[in-house]
């Protein structure tokens, strides 16, 4: 598979930047079969239905200015991407769930709520992107393998 620059995918560098290798090798060793790896993708499935429903969740109630709730989704999916190896993911996830709190960056600083709500745009727009990194090694990934 390519990139949109007809450029060769590169597994290597994708994984570097955007799977946190030792965590996605652990899975790998919890596959029972290691020639089909259904376990692996069993959990890569259940995270890619997971993500797009919290994006349209996220979706809807920062139209809603709900930081409470924004907040909440960003510490869940936080979790699950790091449960699968992702790198960027949670980072971004964890800056939106201070934002929900009226935090910065770094959970310290407080902002206000208009603040809050812009840097939760902003960051949610960054996540897809991020998430459609993920997306792609884990599609070349399989791929690969199969």
């Amino acid at each position: 598979m390519s990139t949109a620059d007809s450029t060769p995918y590169d597994m290597e560098k994708a994984a570097e930047s955007v799977i946190n290798m030792a965590t996605f090798e652990q899975l790998l060793e919890m596959d029972d079969d290691e020639d089909d790896l259904e376990f692996i993708k069993s959990l890569v499935d259940t995270f890619h239905e997971q993500a797009m429903s919290t994006f349209a969740d996220m979706d809807t109630k920062l139209a809603a200015k709900d930081l409470d709730a924004l907040s909440r989704l960003g510490h869940f999916l936080k979790g699950s991407s790091a449960s699968v190896g992702l790198r960027k993911v949670p980072m971004t996830c964890g800056r939106i769930q201070n934002y929900g709190h009226l935090k910065d960056d770094s959970g310290v600083k407080a902002i206000v709520d208009t603040d809050a709500l812009q840097r939760i745009a902003e960051a949610i727009v960054q996540l897809k992107g991020e998430y459609a990194e993920a997306d792609e090694f884990f599609k070349n990934f399989f791929d690969a393998d199969a």
